[in-house]
């Protein structure tokens, strides 16, 4: 099997996961973590302490939403918090070329670029809980509080 923890969008997320804490480390699984559900049945965890990352544009923007794998992000709800009419999830050539990754490994951090992140309240509700690493077989395990000062996100109700 390939070395996935050495993928260059795995290293990107490594290092920045160890710039923030040392403990903090990158799992290579040998099953996919692609979906929430694939991600929970791999790590045998509940689909909601999963962290999708989606991608969205607004206008000329980006902005990364990191919500609970049992939930799903409300547009609407984004676009109030914005004030924006146009609110959209990112097309594949976008999210690789802003974030460096591609969908199904999107991590909440070591981006390519700077956009604002917003954090789904919910996720709270669970002590551990995880983040796509750079690819699709890799995740890091943390928790909210980590989660929100890791990504500098801000903490929104976000769902539906």
């Amino acid at each position: 099997m390939e070395n996935l923890l050495a993928k260059e969008p795995v290293q990107r997320v490594a290092k920045a996961l160890k710039a923030f804490d040392e403990k903090l480390e990158v799992i290579a699984l040998d099953t996919s973590a692609r979906t929430a559900q694939e991600a929970a049945d791999s790590l045998k965890t509940e689909v909601g302490s999963i962290v999708k990352s989606l991608f969205l544009r607004t206008g000329n923007n980006y902005l990364l939403c990191l919500v609970a794998g049992d939930k799903r992000c409300s547009l609407n709800k984004v676009k109030k918090i914005l004030g924006e009419k146009d609110v959209s999830m990112a097309n594949a050539n976008d999210v690789k070329e802003q974030t460096g990754f591609t969908i199904g490994g999107v991590s909440p951090v070591g981006h390519l670029r700077q956009f604002k992140i917003f954090i789904d309240q919910s996720l709270n509700r669970f002590q551990n809980i995880y983040g796509a690493a750079g690819h699709p077989n890799c995740v890091f395990k943390t928790d909210f509080t980590s989660l929100s000062q890791l990504t500098k996100g801000e903490v929104k109700e976000i769902v539906d």
